[in-house]
């Protein structure tokens, strides 16, 4: 088995920097596929996990060998989400090679637990990590920082 990536990442991107970040993202990807990277997670939420799904996708008509794994909270994480943004959701979620939720219920701390596991036995971890923000891609950035992981920040690099 090949290299396995994570991403986390903001819900929000700033309209001036979406073009920007979508390009880098599609070249940060193909870097680490032609680096030996197979697979690739994302947590399913909206902003830079959406982004990430969507260019790994694109991807995979180039790379036929990779694969989209969704670690997801639990089923109900769409609950209050635009109509929208779970019709794209439920897109790449048909798409994805493989997706697992880590509860069948929401609880306090279930998304420090699908944190967990995006970090859990991967090799690269792709962020769009503004320092002016916290949370969880603090958080999940913590955890790929003291797992030893490649850190690749995409906002460092825009």
């Amino acid at each position: 088995m090949g290299k396995t990536v994570c991403f986390t990442g903001h819900r929000q991107i700033p309209d001036g920097e979406y073009d920007r970040l979508w390009d880098l993202l599609g070249r940060t990807i193909e870097e680490q596929i032609e680096r030996g990277a197979t697979h690739f997670r994302t947590g399913g939420a909206l902003g830079f996990d959406t982004m990430a799904a969507l260019r790994v996708l694109l991807l995979k008509k180039r790379y036929p060998q990779i694969k989209l794994d969704l670690i997801l909270p639990c089923p109900s994480q769409t609950a209050g989400w635009k109509q929208d943004d779970i019709f794209l959701y439920e897109q790449i979620l048909a798409q994805a090679d493989a997706h697992r939720y880590v509860s069948q219920t929401y609880y306090r701390g279930v998304l420090q637990m699908r944190n967990r596991a995006l970090v859990e036995g991967a090799d690269v971890c792709i962020a769009y990590l503004c320092h002016s923000h916290g949370g969880g891609t603090a958080y999940t950035a913590a955890l790929a920082l003291k797992n030893g992981l490649e850190w690749i920040n995409l906002a460092e690099k825009l």
